[in-house]
């Protein structure tokens, strides 16, 4: 009997359009892969695209309602936000282990797995808490800015690690503790609670970024300070700028010296 291929897996994951049904397919995949019922083979490409559910409603970031900070409408269209990120983010995860998992090793695969299974732990939290405020995802309008940068850097795995963990998920390192303290003071303590246990999970998704970027940089025998600073004014479009947390960056990896020669002060 023929055993199934990851990136046939990955791939059909990646295709599904319905928010539960990739969060099932998404688990099944790492449970699979974990369990050894999948073969490490790469045989298929990984889309340009992923499938997306007809709502929510995607539209560029400078056309996005702006949130009322501090009203509950706010925190509600808030916890929206972090739901399209986490669920963008499942696909993200598993494009990095499809489409670099030759190049980079069962080491990569195992980790970038990992993290989609968490990102598809995340997205379920807060699309559960959303019904329970009497909301639901997909009610607001979302951007697609992060799989802008997938597309961006599909063509070079330290690219990749240099935008999508290395910048963009270590921002939730930066703002989320903020996020915490709004929705403690508006009284939410269950919103808090699964804020709080999603940036406690980024810390170890940037370290996966940072750690494997590394190991490209010693490899390619490159500075991985000048690296990263090369490819983030060559790959991302925004800015990386102050105040960072600086504790969750050093134990993600990311330290002052680094941030020096990225951040826009």
């Amino acid at each position: 009997m023929t055993v199934p291929t990851l990136a046939r897996a990955i791939r059909a994951v990646m295709l599904t359009p319905e928010p539960h049904d990739k969060v099932m397919a998404a688990r099944n995949v790492v449970r699979r892969w974990r369990a050894g019922e999948l073969a490490m083979v790469f045989d298929v490409a990984m889309p340009d695209y992923p499938a997306r559910p007809d709502k929510p409603e995607l539209l560029p970031p400078n056309a996005m309602p702006k949130r009322g900070r501090g009203s509950a409408h706010g925190r509600l269209a808030l916890l929206h936000a972090l739901a399209h990120i986490e669920f963008v983010a499942i696909d993200l995860a598993l494009d990095a282990a499809g489409r670099f998992g030759t190049q980079m090793g069962r080491q990569f695969v195992d980790d970038w797995l990992s993290v989609a299974a968490d990102e598809a732990m995340h997205f379920a939290l807060i699309a559960r808490r959303l019904r329970t405020l009497g909301s639901f995802y997909g009610a607001m309008p979302a951007h697609d800015g992060l799989w802008d940068a997938a597309r961006e850097t599909a063509h070079d795995v330290a690219a990749r690690l240099a935008v999508v963990p290395m910048v963009l998920e270590a921002r939730a390192l930066d703002v989320t503790p903020a996020t915490v303290e709004r929705f403690l003071a508006g009284g939410d303590e269950r919103s808090a609670r699964i804020l709080q246990r999603i940036v406690d999970d980024e810390i170890r998704h940037v370290r996966f970024g940072t750690t494997h970027f590394a190991a490209i940089c010693d490899e390619r025998g490159e500075s991985p300070a000048d690296f990263w600073k090369t490819l983030v004014e060559r790959h991302f479009r925004g800015v990386v700028k102050p105040p960072f947390n600086d504790s969750a960056r050093r134990s993600a990896g990311l330290s002052r010296e680094m941030m020096a020669g990225v951040a826009c002060l």
